[in-house]
């Protein structure tokens, strides 16, 4: 029996070159993306590492392709509760977001068509570009000082591995068993996940930060955003659990289960604009 395949883009990355070898050491496959990979793999089990643009041209190139993709909504971090947010945040529209005249944090909920920044007002946002038009969704927050960041691989509700990833802004990383903040961050873990059940698939990234309140004081621990799985830097987490994760959040339609199956993102067309559900 052909063992499961693990796809990932043309351009490697530090995590997608440490998940193909966790995978080959686990008795799984691995290829890179050609145009041939469909035809080359048809009938195996498939699943997927890499970007969404990848991944929405591969299942445009591959109709007959059973790979599914979980993602959180785009509107899970809006509809979070402000004690786990820390702060206010909205989803609203790039055109909307065009009239801001105050500095505020803006970034597309899950593909990167520009980049997540502090922009000092709507004017200094994106006006074009591919994939970009006044309807682009965008989720729009007050902007916070992240003093610790670090990057959560939750399934089944439950945190089963993590890295700091930054701080202040700038990259540090360290696997979350080195950090002092390790009880901190654990426990916040279990509260906002223990909160949020059912509002996320059973596979998913959620990076969580120390927000240092000048006015207070006070320190307090909030969600960052939610990510994908199969588009998260692993950073100093454990492999074989980042790679557990990945493996739920893609996958043959059929292994996805019935909770899953509201978070199943949209296959793109050629064009990469007409979106149909991948369920069918």
């Amino acid at each position: 029996m052909n063992a499961p395949v693990l796809l990932t883009a043309g351009q490697p990355t530090g995590t997608s070159t440490l998940l193909a070898e966790t995978a080959a050491r686990r008795g799984l496959g691995h290829a890179v993306v050609t145009p041939e990979t469909a035809a080359r793999l048809a009938g195996r089990t498939l699943h997927w590492y890499g970007g969404p643009l990848a991944a929405d041209r591969f299942l445009a190139s591959a109709p007959g392709c059973d790979l599914a993709l979980l993602e959180p909504h785009d509107a899970w971090l809006a509809e979070l509760p402000r004690e786990f947010t820390g702060r206010r945040v909205e989803l609203t529209t790039l055109s909307d977001a065009w009239g801001s005249t105050r500095p505020q944090f803006v970034k597309p909920p899950s593909d990167k068509q520009f980049p997540a920044a502090v922009y000092a007002d709507g004017s200094r946002l994106p006006t074009g570009g591919e994939r970009i038009d006044p309807d682009t969704p965008v989720l729009v927050s007050e902007v916070v000082t992240f003093a610790w960041e670090y990057r959560l691989f939750v399934l089944d509700g439950a945190l089963v591995t993590a890295s700091r990833y930054a701080r202040f802004g700038r990259l540090d990383v360290a696997a979350l068993g080195a950090d002092p903040h390790e009880p901190e961050v654990r426990a916040f873990a279990a509260s906002f996940l223990a909160a949020c059940a059912g509002s996320l698939p059973s596979a998913t990234v959620v990076d969580v930060g120390l927000v240092q309140d000048p006015d207070s004081g006070v320190d307090r621990w909030a969600v960052v955003e939610a990510n994908m799985p199969w588009f998260a830097h692993s950073y100093a987490a454990d492999p074989d659990s980042v790679l557990d994760v990945v493996l739920r959040a893609t996958g043959p339609l059929g292994s996805v289960s019935a909770h899953d199956r509201g978070f199943l993102r949209s296959r793109s067309g050629p064009d990469g604009t007409a979106a149909r559900p991948v369920a069918g």
